[in-house]
Order: C-alpha cells, then structure tokens, then sequence
C-alpha cells in the first residue's frame, strides 16, 4: 500500500539493470522468439570460463541493439540451447519473426557481432515485383519461385524470412525466388488466402503444398527433379543439380555439350528423339554446359554422353556414333540392364504407378551397397576367393569375374568393353551368370533372387504382380532401409514380410493368404509417418514380438477390420516400441487413432474388439477441430440416428465450385460446432440419390433427420450460419427442441418469452416430466413462447435452479421458475398462460399514476386548509359609527 515505497524500488531496479543484458528463463524466452520481430539470444553455461568475459564484452553493444530495433537476452537453459541444437558454449541466436540463425563468428568481438546481426536485419534477399514484372518473369525465367503474400497480414514477415534463408542456395540451383502481395495474381494462381508459392518451370507452375514455414522442405521441393523436369525435353542443369540428380536417380545419362559447339545442337536433335525411351526404361537424362566438369570426369571432346550407374563409382563415356539415336539408346539400355531380367525390374514413377494402381503387388526390394551381409568382411573375402580360384582355372573367366566389381580397373574395361555391345545379345546368359552381374558379386541378394523366381509365375497364376526394384527414393518412400526386404502392397497399402526370404514356400503362402485373407498390415516407422500424412483415418495397433496377449488381440481386431474399412478407417500394425514412445504407450498392445494426423491413445478393453469398434466410429472421436469432417455413406447413416442437428454438404471431387465453397464453410464449421450443430461433407453420388439431393453441390440440414434444403447462396458463410441457427429453421413442430448454452443465449436475445425445461439424461422423473410437457408442445408456440430443453445441470444453476428437473420462464431475459408440478401439464400451461399475459410494466405504471392523483388531491386539501383566508370584519352599525 505504499506507492512511494514501490516506486524507488522499481527505479533502482531499472538503474542496476539498465545497462545490463537481461537474463531470461525458458518460458519468457519463448514468448519472445514469438512476440519479438527482432531478437538476440547468448546461450552460456555457468560452468563455462569464458562465458563471463565475452558476456561483459556483448553488454558494450547492449545499448546499441536497442537503438536498431533488436531486444538483447542472455539465458544459462543449457537444457534448452540442446533442444535447438546448441551444444558448445557460448553461442549466439539471432530470432527474426521466430526464424533462428545461428552466429558462427568470433563471439568475443563484439563489434562483429553487432555487424553481423545487423547484417541479419537488413538482408531482404527477395525482390518485390508488380504485376507487369511478374507476367515478364515468367516467360523469361526458366525457373521461377514466387512467394505469394498478403502485406498487411502479421504473419507475412516469418514466412518471408523462413524463404529468405533458402534465397541463396536456391540460386545455386538455377532458381530465383521473388515475392509478390498482388492479391489478383494470387487469386489467378490457386492462392485465395495467401501465403502461398508457386513455382514457375518454363511458364508451365505448380503449387506448394507443404508446411510453409519449413525452409529445407521449400528448398527439397524446389530443387526436386520430378519438379524441375517440365517438359519432355532433355532438361538443362547446373553442376549443383547435378550432384542433386545423381544421388536421387540409380541410371542417370548426361550429355556434355558447349554453345561454342558446332556439332552440339546436331547431336542435341539425335538425342531429344530417343529421351521419352530412356525415361521409360528407367534412365534419366540431362544436359549440362559445363567444360570444366566434363574435364573432371575424363570427357576432353564435346558433344559427350556420360553414363552413371550405382555398381560403379566411374561413368561410363560413349565411344559410338553420336549421330545414330538407336545405336545410342541400345547401348543405354545394355549399360542399364546387360542381361535382363526373369523378375521385372521397375523404378521411379514407373513402379509408384503400379504400386497404386495395381489390386495386387508384390516388391522385392533390394540394393547390394545397403545390404549389412553382402557387405560384411566374410563376404567380400569370399568373392575374392572365388574370383581368385576361376582365375587358376580360366584366365578369360577371371579377367570376366573382374569385370563386376564396383570400384576395380577391371570393372571399368568390363564396362567400356560393353559400350560397343548390340541391344540383343547373340546367346542368352544363363540365370546364375545373370544373378552374378545382377547382384554385383552378392551371394545373399543371389540366392534371395533365385528363390523368389522360382514362385514369380505362382504368383502371376493368383493374380500377384512380382517386380523388383533398386530406386533409393521409392523404397525410401515406402520406409524400407533394411535390404533386402519384400514388401506386399494391396491397394496401395503396404505389408512388409518378417519371415525368410530365402524360403519360397514359405514366401509364396504368405503372398497368398495376404491376396485371399483380411489382414491387419504390418508396417514400418517411415511407411506410418507417410499414411499419417496421406489417411484421415488410421488405427495404428502397436505390439511387440513374443507376446501371448499381444496376438490374442490382433485376432480380435482382425474381426472389425473390414467394419473399420466401411467406416472409412484403416487398421495397421507396427512393432517400434522406440516410436511407441512418442506417443506415451508404455506399456503394450496399445491402439492409436490418427484423424488428419492428430493422434488419441484408446484407454478401454482391446480385448474387447466390440467395444474398440465402437470407439473407432463414435462421433466425438472422428471429429476433426476447425475442419468439416469427410464421411461415407456408412459414416453418414450412422450420424442420421446419432446426431440431433446435422449438416451435410454433398459435393463432387471434380467440382472446381466445391472448393471455394468448401473454403467458406470450413469458416463457419467451428461456429456450427458451438451451438450443438454437426458439420459434415460427402463426394457421393449414391449417398445424394438416397437423400434426395439433385444438384451438387447442396447444403442439406436434418434436424432429426428431417432435411431442409439450403436455397441461398453458397459463397457467403455468414447468411449459412444466421439460417442454420435461425429459429425457424431450428425449431421441429410438435416437439421440444434440445439446446446447448450458445444456442440459448442466441434465443434469449432473439425471443421475448421463452421456456427452458433443465434435465437430467437418464433420470426417471426427467423422462416423465419431458413426456408430459411435450403433449403442451403446440400450446406454448400458440401463446408464442419458444419452449426448448437442456440437460446443463451446471447452466441451470446460474438462473437459481438447484434441484433438477425444472422449468424456468423467461420474459425478456428475466427468469421465473415453476414451483409446480411438473406432471401436471394442465397445470404448468396455466402458469405459462397467466405469466405470458401478465403486464407488471403496465400495472406498476398506473399504480403509480394513481398514487401521485391522490398525493395531489390530499397536497391540495392541505394547503387549502393550512391557507384560509382570515374571515372579513363584521360591518360597523350606522349607530357604531
């Protein structure tokens, strides 16, 4: 209480810190990389000698930090620094809109420093451009990002500052990044509520769709050969994108060519004829300008065709004829694949087609430089040996068994020896000599081949597609790392196999009870994070091997599988008791549900599988935050029976309409949720057919599944939601309408008399109180009296109600509760009929007009009695005077 106190206090404080770099906690640090547009963090350890030193240094530039605008803080959270990655002491961490960049500098000056993060503030590396720059842009720039934003958006500086920090490496690649707030143009583009990117290759754009705020997503996106790769011409690239292409794609074909080349453009024309081939064949192909790289990899001539394969760390030059397109492309071919293959081999957007477009498939997955056996010191000794005991018996074949190492000189001659070789050749290799060059040497991968060959024509005879593959990027894609590994997809949805690939029975049995039976997948940690992404529904069963209860449920789940998938959930099964951690499952079997990516850890019985099923499909689990809910017809009965208030949307997925509509209403889904309404939508026609719905799109309302159609405009969310919370539409005649508070606020302030009936679910005298006051239902809206019900005992007791059921009368947001009884509905529609017409305004107001007569009657007759006149003197007698 005393201020004067308080006041000195403060002030000396605020001298003794004045000069001082502020030290912070976690939580404030926090709110400061958020809150904060400019922010500098030293992160020192007490433990740390030189900390305090170069902390006493930093305090000369503390002042001058403030003058530009950049709040200095110093924290000691060595915990903290960890988490963000800062593992040596002291370190600098400059925040701009919340994006970190680390200071890696001599700390102890401070002067460079101050430099440096001044530098930080001012760099804006991304050009601004108008309209008429941008439309010249893109048909000058052969690629082109553009970082669509909104100016006054507050949000706006961090993503542009996120972009900012991939500016420069992405000119490395050839790419430049501009920024544009032209609302029109972002519109044009796909971008109604920007920010957003768009990436323009040679005119031709396509849009990001990724986490915007993840600058190494951006930049892997952008640089992405299936993104640069616009056209079907052979694509130029730059030694950056280069190195980029040569780690994503196992066959890889460059031509080296120079603009001062006469014979290039020529060779250029013989090429482009035979680019789709190679690209079907599995070969990528590009072009690149670059003297001084061809001079590295040996080429001293130009024009030049390069080959670059993973069993060899040296390209292979083409030494024939670069005129002939088809002596070209055989050799390509013969580089790629010198013997064929009994197994179909597939690779890239090739084997991810069949993988999603086939009912049936089956992927062997293998690569020798992966493979921990065909790698080990036992191994590689072995080959030694063996190619040493064929060189004793055939010079020949040992100079030939030479050839498939991956690093020797013989392996290199091998290779140019086949540059001349035919598309066709004259003898057919036996399967062993194949798996040999195959497999490059590896026995493990050889015998694993010849097994599953052996079951590839039963597979074709049940329907099972067999190919194998090599592509790093698809079995990455897939979570594979373990080669060899062989995975069965079935629509799409993987199942890896655990047993031993070596035993084709056992191999072949299992194909086949995976293309009759129904079974839970059994999938990896990578394969789970991709269908987390991709599937909006998805119970993941976490279980470990070994154990008895663990597949004792798994047959029970195994029993409501195919319920899940009508449902529109899909099951999986994972044994990553490292990954179970992160979702706190420590003990197991445990069941997550992912919806949209947002997990719910199952707590009941999963030996009951009834009970899990129940779980799965209840409404409020499904339920999406800040999203309409996507159901199928299945989904959508099931909420006809459950759900009081529903809205569904019927739309179509080709409908371009339907998008921006569902924009506008993803607007008011949260809105709708709070006054006790369920938002769904439906793309299907069958589902449209069965509730009379003829035009797509519509907006249906059943209350009680009674529809009523939406007839306005549907680009305009704020008209959706004053009618779906109207009461006209809400209120269903000859019953009493149930509420939740926002509901009935909403009615309080519309409606001047209304009726609340506060009960209990499940209560006895609350169900026979209800039945006999809906028999007044009709009454009470001929009195004009909105009568609606709540079961909110909590709600209740704001309005003074104690003890449940009760009725309470609003008149004007002023609230009486009936005393009587509720049984009695001849009763309580009395009572609602004398409270309706009864006027206290009306009444007080004469009382009072009548008060105040009387008050001015007996006022009167008092001033006239207290102010009587005195009586006039008698008259004088004539013999008086």
């Amino acid at each position: 209480m005393k201020e004067d106190e308080i006041l000195e206090w403060v002030l000396e404080l605020h001298e003794s810190t004045a000069d001082v770099i502020e030290s912070v906690d976690r939580k404030t640090l926090q709110v400061l990389i958020n809150d904060v547009e400019h922010l500098a963090v030293f992160f020192y350890d007490d433990k740390c000698e030189s900390c305090s030193d170069i902390l006493e240094e930093l305090e000369n530039i503390d002042d001058d930090t403030d003058k530009h605008g950049i709040q200095f803080v110093k924290s000691n959270d060595v915990k903290l620094a960890h988490e963000i990655g800062i593992f040596a002491f002291p370190a600098l961490v400059y925040y701009e809109t919340g994006v970190p960049i680390m200071y890696d500098g001599d700390i102890s000056k401070s002067s460079a420093v101050f430099k440096w993060i001044l530098e930080q503030k001012a760099d804006e590396s991304i050009e601004l451009i108008d309209r008429e720059t941008l439309f010249e842009y893109i048909n000058t720039k052969d690629f082109l990002a553009v970082v669509f934003y909104k100016e006054d958006d507050p949000d706006s500086p961090r993503v542009l500052r996120h972009i900012e920090l991939i500016d420069d490496e992405a000119t490395e690649y050839g790419i430049q990044i501009v920024k544009c707030h032209d609302k029109l143009m972002a519109k044009k583009y796909g971008f109604r509520n920007p920010p957003g990117i768009t990436y323009f290759r040679k005119t031709k754009y396509i849009n990001y769709d990724g986490d915007i705020d993840d600058e190494e997503e951006i930049l892997d996106w952008l640089t992405s050969p299936a993104n640069m790769e616009m056209t079907d011409h052979i694509e130029q690239v730059n030694r950056k994108m280069f190195e980029k292409i040569r780690k994503a794609s196992d066959y890889l074909a460059v031509i080296f060519y120079s603009d001062d080349c006469k014979q290039c453009p020529r060779v250029l024309a013989e090429v482009e004829h035979i680019d789709d081939e190679a690209d079907k064949a599995g070969i990528d192909f590009v072009k690149i300008d670059d003297k001084q790289m061809a001079k590295e990899l040996g080429v001293f001539a130009l024009p030049a065709i390069v080959f670059f394969k993973p069993s060899s760390k040296e390209p292979v030059i083409y030494a024939g004829d670069l005129y002939e397109e088809e002596q070209i492309l055989s050799w390509l071919l013969t580089q790629k694949d010198p013997g064929g293959d009994v197994i179909e081999d597939l690779e890239g957007d090739r084997l991810v087609n069949l993988i999603e477009e086939s009912g049936s498939i089956a992927v062997y997955f293998w690569n020798k430089t992966q493979c921990d056996i065909c790698n080990s010191k036992a191994a590689r000794k072995a080959r030694l040996k063996k190619e040493k005991e064929q060189q004793q018996q055939d010079p020949g074949a040992g100079a030939a068994a030479a050839f498939g190492g991956d690093a020797t000189e013989g392996g290199e001659a091998g290779e140019g020896a086949a540059e001349g070789a035919q598309p066709a050749a004259s003898s057919t290799p036996s399967s062993s000599k194949h798996h040999e060059d195959d497999t490059d040497g590896c026995e493990q991968c050889t015998k694993v081949l010849e097994e599953l060959e052996n079951i590839d024509d039963d597979c074709d005879k049940h329907g099972i597609t067999f190919v194998k593959t090599k592509d790093f990027s698809v079995a990455d894609g897939y979570g594979v790392h373990d080669y060899p590994a062989l995975v069965y997809f079935e629509g799409g949805i993987p199942n890896v196999f655990e047993g031993e690939l070596g035993e084709e029975e056992e191999v072949l049995q299992w194909l086949i009870t995976q293309k009759t039976e129904d079974r839970i997948e059994l999938i990896t940690r990578q394969m789970l994070e991709t269908m987390v992404e991709e599937t909006q529904y998805l119970a993941v069963y976490f279980y470990k091997i070994n154990c008895n209860i663990c597949d004792q449920i798994l047959e029970g789940l195994e029993l409501i599988d195919d319920e899940c998938d009508v449902f529109g959930i899909h099951m999986v099964k994972i044994q990553d008791p490292q990954l179970a951690k992160r979702y706190s499952i420590k003990t197991f079997p445990a069941l997550v549900y992912f919806r949209n990516g947002n997990p719910l850890l199952f707590e009941g019985d999963l030996q009951n599988e009834q009970s899990v099923l129940e779980w799965l499909i209840d409404d409020d689990n499904r339920e999406l935050a800040d999203e309409i809910e996507e159901v199928n017809e299945r989904m959508l009965e099931r909420l006809m029976t459950e759900s009081t208030l529903l809205v569904v949307f019927f739309y179509d997925e080709d409908c371009a309409e339907c998008e921006e509509i569902l924009e506008e209403l993803e607007e008011i889904d949260g809105e709708a949720d709070m006054f006790g309404i369920d938002f769904v939508k439906i793309a299907s026609p069958e589902a449209a057919k069965t509730y009379d719905v003829v035009n797509i799109p519509s907006l249906v309302y059943f209350r009680k599944q009674v529809p009523v159609l939406y007839d306005g405009d549907l680009h305009q969310h704020d008209k959706i939601i004053t009618w779906l919370t109207s009461q006209d539409v809400f209120e269903i005649k000859n019953e009493i309408e149930e509420v939740n508070r926002k509901m009935l606020d909403k009615l309080l302030e519309e409606n001047e008399f209304i009726t609340v009936f506060f009960y209990e679910h499940n209560q006895q005298e609350s169900i026979a109180a209800l039945e006999k006051l809906e028999n007044i239902d009709s009454e009470t809206d001929n009195l004009d009296i909105t009568f609606v019900k709540m079961a909110d005992s909590r709600y209740a007791k704001k309005w003074g109600v104690t003890k449940l059921p009760a009725m309470v009368y609003f008149r004007r947001r002023f609230p009486s509760i009936y005393r009587g009884d509720l049984l009695s509905e001849d009763e309580v529609l009395e009572w609602l009929r004398k409270n309706r017409f009864r006027q206290p305004e009306l009444n007080i107001f004469m009382y009072a007009l009548i008060a105040l007569a009387v008050a001015f009657v007996l006022y009167t007759a008092f001033l006239l009695q207290c102010f009587k006149p005195a009586p006039p003197p008698p008259p004088q007698h004539p013999k008086q005077s």
